[in-house]
Parts: C-alpha cells; structure tokens; sequence
C-alpha cells in the first residue's frame, strides 16, 4: 500500500473508540493531525477510552492531536468543533463522519427516543458535521468525505429486523450520494466504507450473544480507510466500498491477521448490509 497522510488534518467523528480511533491511528502512523470530534470526555461507565486517552494514543503514534467534546446533534457544538480545528490546524482536508447509533430492533421494541437518536446522530449529524466542514473541504488540496456506512440496497430484507437503523444509516449513505453529485466540480470526493465482517470494536461489549473470536480486528477498517483516503480524490467519488475490496485492489489478498482469532479466520461473522 503507498500514499501518505503526513501533514493532513482528518476530523474524525466518534474517534475515542472503535474504528474511529483504528483510523485516527492509522493516520497518525503517517504524521498526521487528528481532531478527535466526540461525546466521551469523561469516563464512560461500560466502555472504555475518552477524547483524551485517544489523543494520547494518538500522538505516541507519531501524529497530532487536538481532543474536542462535541456531540454531533446540535449544531453550535459541531461548528465549535471545526472552529477550533481549523485555528489549531489551519484547515481541514479530510472528514470522516464514523460516529453512530445502533439498535437493531423491531418497530415495536424501539422507543421513540432511540428511533430520535439513530436519526439525530447518523443521518442529520452526518449532514450536519459534512456541511459545516465542506467550506474548509473546498479549499484543501486533496479532500475527502468518508462515511461508514453501507451500500444503498432496497431488498426488504434489510428493513424488515430493524428498520429505524436501517433508515438511519441509509440516510449516511444517501449524503454520500448527494454530497458526491453536489460536490464533484469541486473534487470534493465523497464515499462509503462499511465492514464485510463484524468488527471486535468496545461496543460489542453490549450486545449479547457475539463470540469476539470470531470478528476482525478494527484495524481492517483503518487500513481500508487510509487507502480510499490517500487516493487523488477527483479519481473516485459516490462510490460504497468493502474492506476486502479496498484491500483487495491495494495488492493484500489474505485477511487473516485482521483475525480477533486467526484460527476462526473461516467462520467469522458477516457484517449487516452484504
């Protein structure tokens, strides 16, 4: 895998955990600056890591740092957050909107306030955080969007188990549609990422029922990401790419030590939405 993100500002959404940080990692590897844009400032009782420890992280890792608490719901936290960004930074070339909420239920068994949530956080933050950042997008030498989200498919088996999620993370990858399609003159590139398999992030920790030992590691995602991210960004846009095929195109053909369990490397979980 070539390219480089050294000297590049990333602002990572929901980046104290998860995926989120394996990105922030990954970039930071290169030397590049990271503006951690999420809610954990504090401690959280069941899962681990806060802005500031990823910060830290990140930054042993060879990159920089800037740790923001901001919730994506509401907007005056969302344009503090790039506001500070750009004043520590002096930009901003790449956005990755990764933070999201889950509840893979039915529509008798999801609240109102949940339903309220999923959409508040994936579908209007992702709008949201994108265009708060596209000024700043416009002005960078290489920008880029990226979405975790899922590629668009309107099977019914997608909709039936859970619906309010499966709307709300359709509406992440709609932005990915739009903002492509808006944006194109601009060579603003806008695109998905989403996992072929389930990904061994802290929040499997709250559902039940899932063998770790049988996920991948969040660094597949991570390095996925830096290959879509370190491309000409005029060469792709609008589109929804796997890991695997991200990879796949970079020259790695075997997966396995993105294995939580190498020797489970067979029999792992496939992800939603594929």
């Amino acid at each position: 895998m070539t390219g480089s993100l050294a000297g590049k500002t990333l602002f990572i959404t929901g980046s104290s955990r998860g995926i989120g940080k394996a990105i922030a990692l990954r970039a930071a590897r290169d030397g590049a600056r990271i503006v951690i844009a999420a809610k954990t400032d504090q401690p959280h009782p069941k899962l681990p890591g806060t802005i500031h420890t990823a910060a830290q992280e990140i930054e042993a890792a060879g990159g920089k740092a800037l740790a923001v608490a901001c919730d994506i719901r509401f907007e005056d936290q969302v344009l503090q957050a790039v506001e500070r960004a750009v004043a520590a930074f002096g930009g901003i070339d790449i956005l990755v909107n990764n933070a999201s909420a889950i509840s893979l239920t039915g529509t008798l068994a999801t609240p109102v306030k949940r339903f309220d949530l999923m959409m508040s956080i994936n579908a209007r933050g992702t709008w949201l955080c994108s265009r708060t950042c596209l000024p700043y997008l416009q002005k960078a030498e290489n920008p880029h969007i990226l979405m975790l989200s899922p590629p668009l498919d309107l099977r019914p088996h997608w909709f039936g188990p859970h619906l309010a999620y499966t709307m709300s993370k359709y509406g992440m990858s709609m932005c990915v549609l739009g903002l492509a399609e808006e944006f194109r003159a601009d060579g603003i590139a806008v695109n998905a990422l989403w996992p072929r398999t389930v990904i061994a992030t802290e929040a499997l920790n709250l559902i039940p029922g899932i063998d770790r030992a049988r996920c991948r590691r969040p660094e597949i995602v991570a390095d996925a990401a830096h290959a879509i991210l370190t491309r000409p960004s005029r060469s792709a846009t609008g589109r929804f790419f796997s890991d695997e095929e991200v990879l796949a195109e970079a020259g790695i053909k075997d997966f396995t030590s993105y294995a939580v369990d190498p020797a489970n490397a067979g029999r792992l979980y496939g992800d939603l939405f594929y």
